[in-house]
């Protein structure tokens, strides 16, 4: 039996709520039309505790965020309620907001150059995060000294960092500057807005570890916004799921992860890749995130959803209490129950074997490349004396964290980059200095290696329409060819868009559509290999399945080749039948995928799978060999 939610969500039973939402409404004037951003969210966060907000990018999650600190854009106004310590917030002047903001709410973004003024040092950046009476206090060398302290407090103990620009930083470094910052006026609240997204598995693990253990010491609430559901069971006491702006579904983190109660958190579950063994395709949720405008009265995920019937559409369900401490939207839920506990079985034990590799003729060898870049004044070693091989048709991975030379390796084999020794053979053509060849040998580069970049921006060009770049490619790689617009055609059904989208510009687009249309792009050199760089990094895990999907179909389809840059272990073991592991610039390991990440010989490899998130209470604690 089901029971109505009250206007009140509930709280922990042990303890009071230092920041209270109530039926947050967020609209406003987007592209010259009102639209409902965000519609009646409810959650608590006490002190200690950890309240993370999962759901697919246009959920609100961020808006929620922005709402919850005073930072929505002019455009849109957020009604409801949000209180601190009882004090209401949506009504305060933004003189109001800055006694709150950072003092009492701290806010981590995503990227961190967001927060960080890019033309001051980090020490400055610091000091000016440090609370007025502090800073009023202290003399200029009290404040250098503090911010070296608070520098230290997230793992920095290289003094010099004070002098640094953030652009002098790495991704991970940047990221630990910007929690100092975030919590240098010592809130008692903080937003994590998907604070990991962008960094390598290592740098992930070593981020959440600092923050859950600056929160343990000071007692903050936290609030982690993410799309890693991986993250969000290994960092959480509550999760609320959120979808088209509204939540629905809610409760502690362990019981949505041992048994969801609404089929979108289910399906958000199946799409995550796994990390011990292959599946032969992995689940992917359907279509898109609708705005929450485009709902109507009926359940904003029935459009997608595999088990909807005519009571789904009949009205908008209210989110409401299905077990304890358990919240939910679906108005089938007690029904479905046991069937979404049997396709998760199911899926759990469908692993299959990796296919051998082809041991077909080789079509890449890069031997002994090493790659030297000035920086500072001083070499910096990009790669040294590494060597690869892939065969025609073969899939073949490369991991390591950021800085570990796999993107410049990937670069100089694309022929983006020269390397300053080694060479590089492709297709039987030494290709190392590539000025040197003939403007046929040069073709053929081209139309047998083809890159796709984490950043699909990066190749589409955004005052084109889709359809004219892949013409101009078309045109590029075959002067002679005809019929181009049913070529454009079909090169977008074979990437799962219908051909209406050749007449869209990039913004136009998804993300996930961004990435099939650049796949599109470098399908249409015709190529024999694809070098993908963390294609599907940014993107959430439901778009991130069907992108893998439609990789493998491609493959099955054309026989082509992968060289598929990651540092996600789940994710490679999916694609690839062999991988090299790099660590600063050398393969430290390589083989056979499944023995590789089965039985790794390296401490580094050991290290990578140590840090792939697991919602075990050891994951972020666990030592380092």
């Amino acid at each position: 039996m089901t029971h109505s939610i009250s206007d009140k969500p509930p709280t922990p039973r042990s303890a009071t709520p230092g920041l209270e939402v109530r039926k947050l409404r967020i609209e406003g004037t987007v592209q010259g039309s009102t639209r409902t951003i965000v519609s009646e969210v409810s959650f608590t966060v006490a002190p200690g505790e950890t309240v993370g907000i999962v759901g697919e990018s246009g959920s609100g999650k961020s808006m929620t965020a922005k709402a919850i600190t005073g930072l929505l854009p002019p455009a849109l106004i957020a009604s409801g309620e949000v209180t601190y310590n009882g004090s209401e917030l949506l009504s305060l002047r933004e003189k109001e907001w800055r006694a709150v903001r950072g003092q009492e709410i701290g806010l981590v973004m995503q990227n961190p150059f967001t927060m960080l003024n890019p033309v001051l040092r980090v020490g400055r950046i610091i000091e000016e995060s440090l609370r007025r009476d502090i800073r009023k206090r202290l003399s200029r060398r009290e404040r250098r000294t503090e911010a070296i302290r608070r520098l230290a407090e997230v793992g920095i103990s290289d003094e010099s960092v004070v002098d640094r620009y953030p652009f002098q930083l790495s991704g991970g470094m940047q990221q630990r500057v910007g929690i100092a910052a975030a919590l240098a006026r010592e809130p008692q609240i903080l937003i994590a807005d998907e604070p990991t997204t962008a960094l390598d598995v290592t740098t992930q693990r070593d981020i959440l570890a600092l923050i859950k253990s600056l929160q343990e010491v000071r007692g903050m609430g936290l609030i982690l916004i993410t799309h890693d559901l991986r993250i969000a069971f290994s960092m959480c006491d509550r999760v609320n799921v959120m979808y088209a702006g509204s939540l629905v579904e809610a409760g502690p983190a362990a019981d949505l992860e041992a048994e969801p109660l609404h089929p979108y958190t289910h399906g958000l579950l199946m799409s995550e890749p796994p990390a011990d063994h292959r599946v032969a395709e992995l689940v992917a949720i359907p279509g898109s995130v609708p705005t929450p405008d485009a709902v109507g009265g009926q359940c904003p995920f029935a459009p997608r959803c595999q088990w909807v019937r005519p009571e789904c559409t009949s009205a908008k369900p209210p989110l409401r209490v299905v077990r304890e401490n358990r919240l939910s939207d679906c108005v089938r839920i007690d029904e479905l129950r046991s069937e979404l506990a049997e396709e998760g079985a199911r899926a759990g034990s469908t692993a299959v074997a990796t296919v051998a590799s082809s041991g077909g003729n080789r079509l890449i060898t890069a031997d002994n490349l090493t790659k030297t870049f000035r920086s500072k004044g001083r070499d910096v070693a990009a790669l040294r004396s590494a060597s690869i091989h892939v065969g025609d048709g073969e899939g073949v991975g490369i991991v390591g964290e950021s800085g570990s030379g796999k993107s410049t390796l990937g670069r100089i084999i694309a022929g983006l980059e020269k390397a300053s020794s080694g060479s590089v053979q492709i297709a039987g053509i030494e290709a190392s200095d590539r000025s040197k060849l003939s403007r046929r040998d040069q073709r053929t580069l081209h139309s047998t290696v083809q890159m796709i970049f984490q950043d699909p921006y990066s190749s589409l060009n955004p005052m084109r329409t889709i359809g004219s770049t892949l013409e101009e490619t078309i045109r590029v790689h075959d002067p002679s060819s005809k019929n181009l617009k049913r070529q454009v055609a079909e090169l977008l059904r074979s990437v799962g868009l219908e051909p209406e989208y050749a007449q869209r510009k990039p913004a136009a687009l998804s993300g996930g559509q961004h990435q099939r249309a650049a796949i599109a792009r470098a399908l249409a050199a015709k190529p024999r290999l694809l070098i993908c760089d963390e294609p599907v990094a940014a993107l959430d895990v439901s778009v991130q399945a069907q992108i893998l999907n439609l990789f493998s179909a491609l493959r099955e389809e054309r026989g082509i080749g992968y060289l598929f840059i990651t540092h996600d272990l789940s994710i490679v073991r999916q694609v690839v039948e062999r991988v090299y592991v790099m660590s600063r610039g050398t393969v430290v390991e390589s083989g056979p995928v499944d023995d590789v990440l089965g039985s790794p010989n390296d401490p580094y490899t050991v290290r990578l799978l140590q840090s792939v998130p697991r919602s075990s209470e050891d994951w972020l604690a666990s030592d380092r060999p």
